[in-house]
């Protein structure tokens, strides 16, 4: 079952309350490959709300961040169109790392190593609230979707696929 207990910060959480971002915090037993499905269901939401930060990179290899609806995968070819690039594929594990500075599984669009252009599939501004990973394994935090446009100047696309 869900754990409510204070996790020490990370570089999202530092970057949060440095903008002075209100946001709550739910620890979950993590589950190795267990994703958005399974941390939904320790916490009791939908999955839906659950929002994967996926580390990919074009065909320069110029890594981007994609949040996407934790029941909904990425239509790379989509995504690719929309911001002018040829080609988008997810990154290995050891390059998404090096970019974010996040262990996947625990990766933050916020406080990422370096700066990287994030892209917020469009439906996921429209939810109330949205839980996304809070900079490591087994810890999500809780926020106004607004957040991503208004600190992270989030680019809106259409790029889901799957129901």
């Amino acid at each position: 079952m869900a754990k409510n207990k204070h996790v020490s910060q990370t570089p999202a959480t530092q970057l949060l309350r440095q903008h002075h971002i209100e946001f709550g915090e739910h620890s979950y037993d993590y589950v190795e490959h267990g994703g958005t499905a399974e941390s939904a269901r320790q916490l009791g939401v939908e999955e839906h709300c659950v929002i994967k930060t996926l580390v990919m990179e074009d065909e320069h290899a110029k890594p981007l961040i994609v949040l996407m609806h934790g029941d909904r995968t990425v239509s790379t070819k989509n995504l690719a169109r929309q911001i002018g690039a040829k080609r988008i594929e997810p990154c290995r594990p050891d390059v998404a790392n090096r970019h974010s500075g996040y262990l996947v599984g625990g990766t933050s669009p916020f406080g990422t190593r370096k700066p990287l252009p994030v892209y917020v599939e469009r439906t996921i501004l429209s939810l109330e609230r949205i839980y996304l990973n809070g900079g490591r394994r087994g810890y999500l935090v809780s926020l106004a979707p607004a957040v991503l446009t208004a600190l992270l100047a989030a680019t809106p696309v259409d790029c889901a696929s799957g129901d």
